[in-house]
């Protein structure tokens, strides 16, 4: 594949992480949204429907998920890195759903700044930023090694 179709088509995919960020609202149900926007720290969390919303998130997660796999393809076009990307989104999806669930259910942390910040890396694609440079380091080591 030509290098400029390549970084086009990562442009692109950025473009559609953007996206689904931008129509979060009409797309995912989701009643933390406004909570966490305003003053979170001083009121309790609003009533949502738990299944309702675990199903979003595990949508929404798929969705970033999906393209950011997209992401790491384009750009190294290596399937081992994708297999091992699919496992490390499905552990980090399994666990940080688990801790956040219990963090919305208990009254563990009186804070919710944890909550705020294990949803956050539920719903957004920040794992494709820590994988992208992660993967290039370690193909640079590979280089230097041959």
């Amino acid at each position: 594949m030509d290098k400029v179709i390549r970084w086009f088509l990562v442009f692109i995919l950025f473009i559609l992480l953007v996206l689904v960020r931008a129509f979060e609202a009409k797309l995912f149900y989701d009643p933390l949204i406004l909570h966490f926007r305003h003053h979170y720290l001083y009121e309790s969390l609003p009533e949502f429907n738990t299944l309702k919303l675990f199903f979003f998130v595990f949508l929404r997660y798929l969705l970033n998920m999906i393209i950011s796999l997209g992401i790491i393809y384009v750009i190294f076009k290596n399937k081992r890195l994708i297999k091992f990307s699919i496992k490390f989104y499905s552990v980090a999806f399994f666990v940080m759903s688990l801790v956040y669930y219990v963090l919305l259910h208990t009254d563990i942390i009186n804070d919710q700044w944890l909550t705020f910040y294990v949803r956050r890396f539920l719903i957004h694609p920040l794992f494709v930023l820590i994988l992208i440079p992660a993967f290039y380091y370690q193909k640079m080591l590979v280089k230097q090694t041959n």
